[in-house]
């Protein structure tokens, strides 16, 4: 029976103490900031630093070296934080955790991890029911931004839809189905294929008429994705609409 402690109380490391405990994975605790971390690769095979990533390589150091691999949940760190430990791995989990019960959920339902070092890592997601897949050092800062790209971006473009949608005093949530459709149509075919749209059509009376109606405070989003779309569907954006 595989054996854990997680240094972090916060979402991630709540959620994933939640996941595995519900897999039968036996918890030997979670440390909290302030508590010692010495002796904490002892007794357990595995210790996970759910800690932020500035913390990382310091929370990493203060820990002995002993029978556990020392992993971390960071999409943006390499292995290299975890030094002077020898047994190393990390485990990203590409899903949001936005609370430690639908954290632990979403964990357990398929989830894609990016892991790195020790086959224990794979080993977790595994059993899991999740899919691993490796991201190489070279390329870690990379991968991470796609992954803010996917998240945080997309949560701000619906931030606009909320704005706009208050303008035209109609709920953000009658948009809702569009938008999913259409990353929906996105990832079964392409980008290019699924763009659709007046920029996307070349109409760009109608693109001047939307960055009058919506007010000079959504004009840069707007027009920033619309020359976006034009550029997908081989448009080019019109110089007196800049």
């Amino acid at each position: 029976m595989t054996r854990y402690r997680i240094i972090g109380p916060g979402n991630a490391g709540l959620s994933l103490d939640a996941a595995l405990t519900s897999i039968g994975w036996t918890s030997a605790g979670i440390l909290s900031r302030g508590q010692p971390v010495y002796d904490a690769a002892q007794d357990v095979d595995i210790v996970m630093l759910a800690v932020p990533d500035d913390a990382i390589a310091a929370v990493a150091q203060a820990i002995d070296e002993g029978p556990a691999v020392v992993m971390h949940m960071a999409g943006s760190r390499t292995l290299e934080e975890l030094a002077p430990h020898q047994r190393v791995a990390s485990a990203h989990p590409l899903i949001s955790l936005p609370n430690p019960t639908i954290g632990a959920m979403r964990l357990t339902d398929g989830c894609r991890f990016a892991v790195a070092g020790n086959t224990v890592a794979n080993d977790m997601v595994t059993a899991l029911g999740g899919q691993a897949f490796p991201v190489e050092d070279s390329v870690r800062t990379t991968y991470h931004a796609g992954a803010a790209i996917a998240s945080n971006h997309a949560i701000a473009l619906w931030a606009q839809v909320e704005r706009v949608a208050a303008k035209a005093h109609i709920p953000a949530e009658a948009y809702w189905q569009l938008m999913r459709t259409s990353v929906e149509n996105a990832v079964v075919s392409s980008a290019a294929q699924a763009i659709t749209g007046p920029a996307s059509r070349g109409d760009w009376d109608t693109v001047r008429h939307h960055l009058e109606a919506i007010g000079p405070e959504e004009r840069y989003l707007y027009r920033a994705w619309a020359i976006e779309a034009a550029s997908l569907a081989n448009k080019t954006f019109p110089e007196e609409l800049m």
